[in-house]
């Protein structure tokens, strides 16, 4: 990159920045130890939750952060979470998902892969392991806890859905 940049900015050295320090350093970065994460937290049998950020714990605004690990082949029953979007990172197992009104589609998440769920889509997360435990962290756009639980009969055979956008075809297209 070429191109002159002013770095010359007025900074007044004379005057205090005590009061700021204090502030930034009571109510600045946080950093939560994977050991100290809160258990408190509304968990499905099968599952353990425990949130990391939060607004009890560190006055998040916007997000909610956690991790779960779920037993093997344990799994929720279907719901939603209002109008939040939620991320879930898999850090290690197989998740499975279902989702729809009839909980008719599904997809597999490994090591490494991200599942985003837009807010109202009813879903269902499973751990696609007999024998290996499930470990994810979760997202969620809103320091609210809201999990609304479905009754939906769900279809015996849900369709696979393979991730496609313009980037990422369907491996069995022929190009």
């Amino acid at each position: 990159m070429t191109g002159t940049h002013d770095h010359s900015h007025s900074h007044d050295h004379d005057h205090s920045h005590g009061d700021d320090a204090e502030r930034w350093k009571h109510d600045g970065v946080r950093v939560i130890p994977g050991n100290q994460l809160d258990p408190n937290v509304p968990s499905t049998a099968g599952m353990d939750r425990k949130a990391a950020i939060n607004f009890a714990r560190v006055g998040a605004q916007k997000l909610w952060a956690g991790t779960v690990t779920i037993r093997p082949d344990a799994k929720t029953g279907a719901h939603h979470h209002g109008h939040l979007e939620s991320i879930i990172y898999v850090v290690k197992g197989k998740a499975r998902m279902r989702w729809g009104e009839h909980l008719q589609f599904t997809a597999e998440a490994g090591p490494g892969d991200f599942i985003f769920v837009p807010p109202y889509v009813p879903h269902q997360e499973i751990n696609a392991s007999r024998d290996e435990v499930l470990e994810c962290v979760l997202v969620r756009s809103d320091g609210e806890a809201v999990a609304i639980n479905l009754d939906i009969e769900p279809v015996e055979k849900p369709e696979t859905v393979l991730w496609v956008d313009p980037v990422h075809r369907d491996p069995a297209e022929k190009k």
